[in-house]
This record gives structure tokens, C-alpha cells and sequence, in this order.
């Protein structure tokens, strides 16, 4: 009966103690998971940034959001401070205009045109834009993005000729 009770006495002791690490273990894992949750959350929290405050603010837009790693550019335009069109009639100075505001955008984010993963176009004359379009190669040194080129009837204003879009991946 003694070794019974002997026996007993050590499976209970054997299992509380499997219960307690068990136990332990668990806790452990939800507090790595609830830290990994803390860092997911922050790095996914949206950073917004305003190139003209004004205008933007205006015609209700950011010019770009950042996500983690990863930013959306809203079109570039050529325009000034103010919101007035830019070059008007010129498509090769209005690109030069556009790239020149989104590299002010890029920077800001401390990145640079190789960070580009997508470049959207659009353009009120085809033509004139597959013409003009070698100016790119200064732009893009280390090999272009993904992206497409669409002809549109209009943009927001009738001077504009070409509007361009970035979607962003900053390394760590």
C-alpha cells in the first residue's frame, strides 16, 4: 500500500510539474505573439504625406501613403505652388516637371528612383509621349519598373499632358 501510495504521490508530482511547464510555455508564446502583434501593428500604421498641403488638401488627396515598406505616389502633374499648370503645351518639360516632384516625394521617404517597383502614365498624346520618352533612361539607370502606359481623353486639367504614378518598396 506504501508503494502505492509512493507511486501515487510521484504521478501527481510528474504531472503538476508537466502542467506547470505546459503552462509556462503557453504564457510564453502568447506574450512573443502579443509583442509580434505590437510590431506588425506599428509598421502597418499609415504615413501620409502632403507635397502642396493646400491643393491636396483641396481636391482631397494625399500624394502619398506609406504602408511598412511599401508607398503609393499619387499622379504627378506639372504644376507650381499654387496649382497652375506648368510647361503648358511642352509634354518632354511637363515628364521633366512630374519626375522632378516625385524624386522631392522619393526623398522625403529616403528613397530614390531605384526603389520604384511601378510606374503608371498616362498621357493625353501617345505620341508624343512614346517620342519623348527616352528621358526615362536618366530616371531609371538601374533598369525600369513594372508598369503601364495609357492614352486618356483628358486629365484633371486640359493643359495637362502626362500624369505619373509610383508604387514604392523601401528595403530595409
Amino acid at each position: 500500500m506504501k508503494k502505492l501510495t509512493n507511486r501515487l504521490t510521484l504521478l501527481a508530482t510528474l504531472f503538476a510539474f508537466a502542467f506547470g511547464f505546459q503552462s509556462c510555455e503557453q504564457k510564453q508564446k502568447e506574450e512573443t505573439k502579443e509583442v509580434e502583434k505590437e510590431i506588425i501593428v506599428e509598421s502597418e500604421k499609415p504615413e501620409y504625406f502632403l507635397l502642396r498641403p493646400e491643393i491636396e488638401k483641396a481636391y482631397g488627396y494625399s500624394h502619398a501613403v506609406k504602408i511598412g515598406n511599401d508607398i503609393k505616389i499619387s499622379g504627378a502633374v506639372s504644376m507650381d505652388n499654387e496649382g497652375n499648370p506648368t510647361a503648358v503645351g511642352d509634354i518632354e518639360q511637363q515628364m521633366k516637371n512630374c519626375y522632378s516632384d516625385l524624386e522631392k516625394i522619393l526623398k522625403h521617404f529616403g528613397c530614390t528612383f531605384d526603389d520604384v517597383i511601378k510606374e503608371d502614365i498616362f498621357t493625353t498624346d501617345m505620341a508624343q509621349m512614346l517620342e519623348k520618352s527616352a528621358y526615362r533612361a536618366e530616371i531609371y539607370k538601374n533598369g525600369f519598373p513594372t508598369g503601364s502606359w495609357l492614352e486618356v481623353k483628358g486629365l484633371a486639367l486640359p493643359e495637362f499632358m502626362v500624369e505619373i504614378e509610383l508604387e514604392v518598396h523601401k528595403s530595409e
